[in-house]
């Protein structure tokens, strides 16, 4: 599916991924946000710049305010406010990155077709289960989606990092098609339904009708997310080409169908006008 860039910060999830790993399909987009938003990591710091990078990023600012006096003030108010932020954060070592694995992850361009699982639901081994066997690394990838604290990141060559993340990825989206079966699940992909999330039916005579994620088969690496249209009943692919290369099992084959049955005060009548081709204005008929 995707590669995706650690997240700064030097929270502990980013001690299991170990440095920045080098994604070919990260786009230009989220680079720059990165860059806006997450804090500098902490690897290769001295003693000295360990205790200084344990206060906010904004804080850096402050052991150049010889060279930067013009811009002190703001410098002083964003870290007051990071430093507010960070004494109400209970994880130590944060850099006050208060975002979860799975809320970046949801988060990412290509990736708004996924609804954020309940950490709940995930901590539940029952709704994971037979997932063990299908995962590599699977121990590591659940302590990276739940961000839990571990040592071993460092026991890591990169390429193993490099799979540790992709297994990740890969495990999160064998959660989520269980999860958009559920009630909260669904309530979840309601609302990015009603927002038009998944895109609106290519097709003229469906009017804009919303889509839902389907995928052509439960087994994954079988085929890409398409999006299905309740209104013409058919599938299509995804406008965006990042969309595009999402597995289809990790919405599977079941969920549009599931989801309309739910709510069926949702699903549209078929539409009554067809296009029919014509030749000067005459239409042609079939032999």
């Amino acid at each position: 599916m995707y590669g995706h860039r650690e997240r700064g910060g030097g929270s502990s999830k980013s001690e299991l991924v170990g440095g920045p790993l080098d994604r070919k399909r990260i786009n230009d987009a989220l680079d720059k946000h990165l860059e806006k938003t997450s804090p500098p990591t902490f690897r290769g710091l001295s003693s000295k710049d360990k205790e200084r990078s344990s206060l906010p990023s904004t804080s850096t600012g402050k052991s150049h305010l010889d060279h930067r006096s013009a811009a002190l003030a703001k410098a002083k108010c964003d870290d007051e406010e990071s430093e507010k932020d960070s004494e109400e954060s209970d994880v130590s070592g944060s850099d006050g990155d208060d975002t979860s694995w799975i809320s970046w992850f949801c988060s990412l361009r290509g990736n708004e077709f996924f609804c954020e699982v309940d950490d709940e639901y995930i901590q539940d081994d029952f709704n994971l289960c037979g997932l063990s066997s299908q995962v590599p690394y699977y121990d590591y990838a659940l302590d990276l989606i739940l961000d839990v604290e571990s040592s071993h990141g460092d026991m890591f060559t990169e390429e193993q990092n490099e799979l540790v993340e992709s297994a990740a990825e890969m495990l999160y989206g064998l959660i989520h098609v269980r999860y958009i079966l559920t009630s909260k699940g669904m309530s979840a992909m309601l609302e990015k339904y009603k927002n038009y999330d998944f895109g609106r039916c290519p097709r003229v005579y469906c009017c804009g009708q919303p889509c839902l994620p389907v995928g052509q088969s439960d087994i994954p690496r079988s085929s890409t997310v398409k999006i299905y249209c309740p209104k013409c009943e058919d599938v299509y692919y995804p406008r965006s080409k990042y969309q595009g290369n999402i597995d289809g099992a990790y919405f599977g084959t079941t969920f549009p169908n599931l989801f309309l049955m739910s709510y069926a005060h949702l699903k549209p009548q078929k539409p009554m006008q067809n296009y029919m081709p014509r030749v000067f204005g005459f239409k042609i008929h079939k032999p």
